[in-house]
Protein backbone atom coordinates (compact mmCIF):
# COMPACT_ATOMS: atom_id res chain seq x y z
CA UNK A 1 0.00 0.00 0.00
CA UNK A 2 1.45 3.40 -0.94
CA UNK A 3 2.15 6.07 1.67
CA UNK A 4 -0.36 8.36 -0.04
CA UNK A 5 -3.08 5.78 0.31
CA UNK A 6 -2.21 5.09 3.96
CA UNK A 7 -2.33 8.80 4.75
CA UNK A 8 -5.63 9.13 2.87
CA UNK A 9 -7.20 6.27 4.82
CA UNK A 10 -5.90 7.68 8.11
CA UNK A 11 -7.26 11.14 7.32
CA UNK A 12 -10.63 9.69 6.36
CA UNK A 13 -10.85 7.80 9.65
CA UNK A 14 -9.97 10.94 11.63
CA UNK A 15 -12.58 13.02 9.86
CA UNK A 16 -15.24 10.34 10.22
CA UNK A 17 -14.70 9.91 13.97
CA UNK A 18 -17.48 11.57 15.95
CA UNK A 19 -16.64 14.05 18.70
CA UNK A 20 -17.29 12.51 22.09
CA UNK A 21 -17.88 14.21 25.40
CA UNK A 22 -15.36 13.47 28.12
CA UNK A 23 -18.06 11.80 30.19
CA UNK A 24 -17.14 13.69 33.37
CA UNK A 25 -20.58 15.30 33.48
CA UNK A 26 -23.83 15.11 31.56
CA UNK A 27 -26.70 17.55 31.54
CA UNK A 28 -30.27 17.03 30.42
CA UNK A 29 -30.31 20.54 29.02
CA UNK A 30 -32.98 20.49 26.33
CA UNK A 31 -32.83 22.63 23.18
CA UNK A 32 -30.10 25.24 22.96
CA UNK A 33 -32.74 27.92 22.53
CA UNK A 34 -33.38 27.58 26.28
CA UNK A 35 -29.71 27.85 27.29
CA UNK A 36 -28.31 30.96 28.91
CA UNK A 37 -25.43 32.68 27.14
CA UNK A 38 -21.89 31.75 28.16
CA UNK A 39 -21.32 35.44 28.88
CA UNK A 40 -23.86 35.25 31.72
CA UNK A 41 -21.97 32.33 33.27
CA UNK A 42 -18.63 34.07 32.80
CA UNK A 43 -19.95 37.23 34.51
CA UNK A 44 -21.36 35.17 37.39
CA UNK A 45 -18.01 33.41 37.92
CA UNK A 46 -15.98 36.60 37.55
CA UNK A 47 -18.09 38.22 40.26
CA UNK A 48 -17.11 35.29 42.53
CA UNK A 49 -13.43 36.08 41.89
CA UNK A 50 -12.75 33.50 39.18
CA UNK A 51 -10.59 34.18 36.13
CA UNK A 52 -12.31 32.34 33.28
CA UNK A 53 -9.95 30.98 30.62
CA UNK A 54 -12.42 29.09 28.44
CA UNK A 55 -16.04 27.93 28.33
CA UNK A 56 -17.13 25.16 25.97
CA UNK A 57 -19.97 22.69 25.58
CA UNK A 58 -19.42 19.12 26.76
CA UNK A 59 -22.05 16.46 27.42
CA UNK A 60 -24.84 19.03 27.20
CA UNK A 61 -23.14 21.10 29.94
CA UNK A 62 -20.92 24.14 29.97
CA UNK A 63 -17.36 23.10 30.79
CA UNK A 64 -15.33 25.91 32.35
CA UNK A 65 -11.56 26.15 32.58
CA UNK A 66 -10.63 28.84 35.08
CA UNK A 67 -8.67 29.96 38.09
CA UNK A 68 -10.89 30.05 41.16
CA UNK A 69 -10.92 32.75 43.83
CA UNK A 70 -7.88 31.06 45.46
CA UNK A 71 -5.91 31.07 42.20
CA UNK A 72 -6.23 27.30 41.74
CA UNK A 73 -6.83 25.87 38.28
CA UNK A 74 -10.28 24.33 38.01
CA UNK A 75 -12.29 22.45 35.43
CA UNK A 76 -15.94 22.77 36.39
CA UNK A 77 -19.26 21.94 34.77
CA UNK A 78 -22.44 24.02 34.85
CA UNK A 79 -25.98 23.35 33.67
CA UNK A 80 -26.59 25.65 30.66
CA UNK A 81 -30.17 26.47 31.64
CA UNK A 82 -29.82 27.03 35.40
CA UNK A 83 -26.05 27.73 35.51
CA UNK A 84 -25.94 25.54 38.63
CA UNK A 85 -22.72 23.56 39.21
CA UNK A 86 -22.92 19.96 37.97
CA UNK A 87 -21.13 17.25 39.99
CA UNK A 88 -18.62 15.12 38.09
CA UNK A 89 -17.30 11.65 38.69
CA UNK A 90 -14.16 13.35 40.13
CA UNK A 91 -16.35 14.92 42.83
CA UNK A 92 -17.35 11.51 44.23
Amino acid sequence: MSITRILGVGLTLCLAAPAYATGLATCESGPKSGWQATEVLEKQLTEKGWTVRRIKEDGGCYEVYALNESGQRVEAYFHPVTLDPVPTEHDH
